[in-house]
């Protein structure tokens, strides 16, 4: 990376910004309602270096989007907040070699911050980016978009950049009551039940090489959300994967759960310590790519087994070959985070919820639902049992005579 500081290169800098033109101090774009605007048209040969956006809110309700060399679909189509990082329309102040986020209103919603991109986005022909405003309101936006140009085309392996974001509310894991690191949870998941139940953070074809997530929760359950298994497949299904992790916070980089810190290649830009239960966790493998030839399927069980529903988020980022069509996300009001009500309880909207699968309990997960309800009871179940004994008034003691 900083190796390329000291090699002279024939290009021209440029910058695509928000200033104001007038001369005055204005110096952000009004996105009105539904409106879509390009913030950027280029000509290549170029590289995008540099993305910093600021505003003060619309964290889900806007997206990025992103499209190289005249595709017919964009590579990148990601809500605003997410691409960089932040879940949940929270904002906080990380750093990372990717991205980094700066604000006065750490684990706020909607608030002002600072949002920077380093990732590096080669194209050949043309790049464009826009802002589409899915808002029910005007949206304001300053930004900068920092590039280079070329004299010559850019070498036959320039890859181009892709991300896509996800989203399972709730997803549909087989037995929620059931908490994690507990027997009942303990189930066989591998080969086709893995590949077909796993929480999907990316599943793409083509030729390029994968460069990391970040993974949002919102843990409705209140215990731990993780244990889940990675699951890496390349070009195609087979058993074992190429690559099988050892828990959710294992493939973060970190270890006995999440903890409140970021590093530059891994960490927790949100921590639910600090939010009420909300979580956006980040790992990116600049050094150590996942590279496949036809196509990768990432997956990450949620609870071992994937048992859990809570709500679950994501943006994958990798390169390939050619421009590819990205996930479609979902339409703007089944984006929008989970908020609890007056008494600090999860209030899932019917509005907000999209769930693409239901796993249906095999014999195993069927029986370990029957044990867990027979043996054991939920933390939710024992809080209500001792608030109806409490309730319960007790009998009048007979006076003696």
């Amino acid at each position: 990376m900083y190796g390329e500081l000291t090699k002279r290169r024939r290009a021209r800098a440029g910058r695509c910004s928000s200033w104001d033109v007038t001369g005055r101090n204005s110096d952000f774009w009004w996105f009105k309602k539904g409106e879509t605007r390009v913030l950027a048209d280029i000509k290549g040969p170029g590289r995008i270096t540099h993305i910093w956006m600021t505003q003060p809110f619309h964290y889900r309700s806007a997206m990025l989007k992103m499209t190289w060399d005249n595709a017919a679909t964009p590579s990148v189509l990601v809500p605003l907040g997410d691409f960089f990082g932040l879940g949940h329309t929270i904002v906080n102040s990380y750093e990372s070699f990717l991205f980094t986020a700066s604000t006065h209103h750490n684990n706020k919603m909607e608030q002002g911050c600072a949002l920077n991109c380093y990732v590096q986005m080669p194209f050949h022909e043309r790049a464009v980016i826009e802002l589409v405003n899915e808002s029910g309101e005007d949206h304001p936006q300053y930004f900068y978009i920092d590039y280079e140009t070329y004299e010559d085309d850019l070498p036959e392996d320039e890859l181009l950049f892709h991300a896509e974001f996800r989203r399972e509310n709730p997803f549909g894991g087989w037995a929620h009551e059931i908490t994690v690191n507990t027997p009942e949870a303990d189930i066989v998941n591998k080969e086709r039940t893995a590949w077909r139940n796993n929480y999907v953070i990316l599943e793409t074809k083509g030729r390029g090489h994968y460069i990391g997530c970040n993974l949002s929760v919102t843990n409705f359950q209140g215990t731990w959300w993780g244990e889940g298994d990675d699951m890496i497949w390349v070009d195609g299904y087979h058993w074992p994967p190429d690559l099988h992790g050892t828990g959710s916070e294992d493939y973060l980089n970190q270890a006995w759960g999440m903890q409140p810190n970021t590093f530059m290649r891994n960490g927790s830009s949100i921590h639910e310590g600090n939010t009420g239960g909300y979580q956006t966790s980040y790992v990116h493998h600049i050094e150590n790519p996942v590279r496949f030839e036809k196509e990768v399927k990432v997956t990450i069980e949620h609870g071992h087994g994937n048992h859990l529903c809570n709500e679950m988020s994501s943006v994958a980022y990798w390169y390939a070959a050619e421009p590819a069509k990205v996930a479609a996300p979902p339409g703007v009001a089944k984006r929008m985070p989970v908020m609890k009500n007056d008494k600090g309880q999860w209030n899932p909207l019917k509005k907000n919820q999209v769930t693409s699968r239901v796993i249906q309990p095999n014999p195993e997960m069927k029986a370990m639902k029957r044990m867990w309800r027979e043996h054991r009871t939920t933390p939710y179940e024992k809080l209500g049992a001792e608030r109806a004994a409490a309730a319960k008034p007790k009998p009048k003691r007979k006076k003696r005579k």
